[in-house]
């Protein structure tokens, strides 16, 4: 029989995943200008769609499925999701030893990582790109650079990165957070800037958006995390615990940053900082210990600070609601954190992290890892750009004057406060 325990954490952890991308969508649209919010929180919503869609036509089977040989590629055997009923009968009819749960609801659970992957992309373009190419982008994005990637790091033996090379993510570091903040870095990169951008101050619009958006992502990553370790055992509780302490770490740590450096803590930062310390304990949370995922916390929000308050202004790139900012810089960071805090004893590879061990074959392994992850993200989304670019005529950015009109109303004909009569800001 099945383990009833870890099964109904598991159905659990699957709906809190599923439950972030909508505060993710509060999360950006509470950032986004008045004129772009409707556009911002669709976006969002829309990853739900399409990649709700080609997970199940595909992104399952090139993930997840073949038979192990290919370390950069599942396969094509679940199409579909071919024999996934079948297979479910035949676990009921016996459970094959170590299986603690039905298999079919890691479907969902993987399902609900890749759609709020696909939507983190998406903060990086927001209030210029076609709405159109967006969800063209992310139903594509989701077979060719998203489920290769999960196989490569999550595929088991044989895996490029999990298994050849050794590296750990524990819940997505590079799955989920590199590899969508550089996507939204290069997507920035190619629309080019905002009207106005470096002269014009973009405020969030909504600051109590903002919160309710970190408090259903805080809520969620409690899933996501915690259901990585796909049983209801200790591991998972430290997991969890571990995205408490960090989060909260961020949290102080952001706070103290924003007084030191403008004298004003915010609300804003209270909750950004939150959000980095989540994404940098992701890839260790069940590797470390609280101690540790604590320092992870309070060292990730000086450097995603500095990344989104120096660094983007210093380079010129528009990263509109800093994806890359947050998620790529603190994935980055945490995997290499990883490396570094990794106890022995509850590596999967065996190998400790280089406090412990004083052996630095792990954090060679974290580095080689994310710099293999940064080279095939990069590289699949060049040239997924250049065919959208084709597929589009070149037009993936909205005109000038549907920019400066708002794409609320140029893309979608609504507007998210119909009785406001004032000035944009």
């Amino acid at each position: 029989m099945y383990d009833s325990g870890s099964t109904a954490f598991m159905l659990v952890c699957t709906m809190l995943v599923l439950f972030m991308t909508p505060g993710l969508a509060f999360f950006y649209g509470g950032l986004a200008r008045r004129k772009n919010v409707v556009n911002t929180m669709l976006m969002c919503f829309a990853a739900i769609g399409v990649v709700g869609l080609v997970w199940v036509l595909a992104g399952w089977s090139f993930a997840y499925g073949g038979d192990g040989s290919l370390s950069w590629f599942g396969g094509f055997d679940q199409l579909g999701l071919a024999g996934a009923v079948d297979g479910m009968l035949a676990e009921k009819g016996a459970v094959p030893e170590g299986v603690a749960y039905p298999s079919i609801i890691d479907v969902t659970f993987q399902m609900a990582f890749a759609m709020i992957t696909a939507a983190i992309v998406t903060g990086s373009v927001a209030g210029r790109m076609r709405f159109g190419a967006v969800v063209a982008f992310l139903a594509v994005w989701a077979l060719v650079v998203y489920a290769p990637l999960a196989h490569m790091v999550w595929g088991g033996e044989g895996s490029l990165i999990g298994d050849v090379i050794g590296a750990l993510d524990f819940a997505g570091g590079d799955v989920v957070h590199i590899s969508s903040g550089v996507t939204g870095l290069i997507l920035c990169l190619t629309l080019g800037s905002r009207r106005g951008f470096g002269l014009t101050s973009y405020r969030p619009h909504n600051v109590p958006f903002v919160a309710l958006g970190a408090g259903l992502l805080w809520f969620g990553w409690f899933g996501f995390n915690g259901g990585s370790e796909f049983a209801a055992d200790g591991t998972a509780a430290l997991a969890i615990l571990n995205t408490v302490v960090s989060s909260a770490a961020g949290l102080v740590s952001w706070l103290v940053v924003e007084r030191l450096a403008t004298g004003k803590p915010t609300l804003v930062g209270a909750c950004t900082g939150l959000v980095a310390g989540l994404v940098v304990v992701t890839p260790g949370a069940g590797f470390v210990e609280p101690w540790a995922a604590v320092v992870m916390g309070l060292l990730v929000s000086p450097v995603c600070y500095f990344a989104i308050s120096h660094l983007k202004a210093r380079i010129g790139y528009d990263d509109a609601l800093d994806a890359f900012g947050c998620h790529g810089v603190g994935g980055i960071l945490g995997g290499l954190l990883t490396g570094l805090f990794c106890v022995p004893e509850l590596s999967w590879t065996g190998q400790g992290g280089l406090l412990y061990t004083g052996d630095p074959s792990l954090m060679v392994s974290q580095v080689l890892g994310i710099v293999v992850t940064l080279v095939i993200v990069v590289a699949l989304d060049l040239v997924l750009i250049g065919a959208l670019r084709l597929v589009f005529r070149g037009r993936l950015r909205v005109s000038d004057r549907d920019e400066a009109l708002g794409l609320d109303v140029a893309e979608h004909g609504e507007s998210a406060y119909p009785a406001f009569t004032g000035l944009d800001a």
